[in-house]
């Protein structure tokens, strides 16, 4: 089994719940895994009396699947009803393991990141193992990770089948679904598209943008420039109030002023870090991110150290990447990573992306702004299909100035936008004219 370094593992938030029949049991791994430096949340049960295993099993997934925690653990009489709960949740691999054997298989071909046990059929000894091997196995075979994509894909519909599975379905009919974002933009693209060779471009992007996106919860609401004042950060978090905007995105100076402003409202404050060149030392950029954190800062953008990338010095990146990410889980804060793509080849782009998984960042993002370029749709493609089913978001940043634009990176596999152009894209979005010029990113 490929092992992660000790230290590594030390670092993951681990998930532990139980209901009344794992209670003990539970009680005891929370103070083993304690004792041996993980970082731990304890979702119940707290007492021996009776409890729906349903309740704790959603608890321990939702963690998990929204990136709380990395792994969870539940545990109830035989494991089973547990593991059926937390398989009700997107995102979420659990499995019901009884021996190392089966831990060890459950990571290494299936990458599980949920694991039940049966306090029942489990003593405490057995259990320990089990845990750890859970706790240290990676699926890292191509072959493996190809066919945990396919369960990945039933989340989202129907799979292609073989020709003897397909007609055996045939005659119950097709699985109903609703169409995902990824879709729906897809269909919104093609309809702006035959209206603008109908001759209509003017109403095509209001058509499409209603009906189908949040838009503004995409927005990073942006104002990097190196000449902003007070003035600008002030007009930007009016801007982010009234337009609901998912964050705004600001240097480390402004990290305080912003969350004064935002002070009440659920516009969070997102700061870049190692900006815009990434050329600082790692502990530079920790130092930078724990002290954006504490002024306020629930997102990080860490610029990776690009001549390292481009020097095979793959260890310092991952050192570099990990030691914001470490920060920023500390904080209860996400980390961005920032590849500056427009400087990478295809390889180094699909490398930088495999360095922020195994550092366990939130997103990667194509650019800084500043840069020679930004973002493009065959970038975010790339970029989407590599941490996609790692569970990591794609934050499309550069050159995001229209709604045009915006859908484009969406159908491409983007789920977050930075761009100082948002309320240029939302007025476009509802067919409303836009006077003046969006400040520049």
């Amino acid at each position: 089994m490929k092992k992660v370094d000790t230290p590594m593992l030390k670092h993951l938030k681990i998930a532990i719940g139980s209901d009344h029949g794992g209670f003990e049991l539970k009680n005891q791994l929370l103070g083993y895994l304690q004792g041996q430096g993980y970082d731990v949340q304890d979702c119940g049960t707290h007492s021996k009396d009776a409890v729906d295993y349903p309740r704790i099993a959603y608890t321990v997934a939702r963690l998990v699947a929204s990136g709380a925690a990395e792994r969870g653990v539940i545990i109830d009489g035989a494991g089973i009803g547990s593991a059926m709960a937390a398989n009700k949740i997107k995102g979420v691999r659990a499995a019901a393991c009884y021996s190392v054997a089966l831990a060890k298989n459950a990571c290494e071909h299936n990458d599980a990141n949920v694991l039940t046990l049966g306090a029942g059929q489990t003593n405490l000894e057995a259990a320990k193992q089990i845990v750890e091997t859970f706790l240290a196995g990676e699926c890292v075979e191509e072959r493996h990770r190809k066919r945990v994509a396919l369960i990945n894909e039933l989340e989202r519909g129907p799979i292609e089948l073989a020709p003897h599975q397909a007609t055996l379905l045939a005659t119950v009919g097709e699985q109903r679904v609703s169409a995902s974002g990824t879709d729906l933009e897809k269909i919104a693209k093609r309809v702006q598209e035959l209206l603008g060779a109908q001759g209509n471009p003017s109403i095509s992007p209001a058509l499409p943008a209603k009906p189908s996106l949040n838009i503004p919860q995409l927005i990073d609401h942006t104002v990097l420039r190196p000449e902003t004042t007070r003035a600008d950060i002030e007009q930007l978090c009016r801007e982010a109030r009234q337009y609901k905007f998912y964050s705004v995105c600001v240097n480390p100076t402004w990290v305080s002023f912003a969350r004064e402003l935002l002070a009440g409202s659920p516009v969070r404050v997102c700061c870049v870090v190692g900006f815009p060149l990434g050329a600082q030392p790692p502990e530079t950029k920790a130092m930078e991110a724990r002290a954006a954190i504490r002024q306020g800062a629930k997102e990080i953008d860490m610029v990776i150290n690009v001549g390292a990338l481009k020097s095979s010095d793959d260890e310092l990146v991952l050192r570099d990447i990990r030691g914001v990410v470490e920060a920023c889980r500390d904080g209860s804060a996400k980390c961005k990573v920032i590849l500056e793509t427009s400087l990478l080849t295809n390889e180094e782009k699909a490398r930088a992306c495999e360095l922020a998984v195994k550092a366990h960042a939130d997103f990667v993002k194509t650019s800084t702004g500043f840069s020679t370029g930004g973002a493009t749709v065959e970038d975010v493609s790339l970029m989407a299909r590599i941490v996609r089913d790692k569970g990591l978001g794609v934050k499309a940043s550069g050159g995001v100035r229209s709604l045009a634009d915006l859908m484009r990176m969406v159908a491409a596999g983007a789920t977050r936008i930075g761009t100082s152009s948002g309320i240029k894209i939302l007025k476009e979005a509802s067919g409303e004219a836009f006077s003046g010029e969006a400040p520049k990113y």
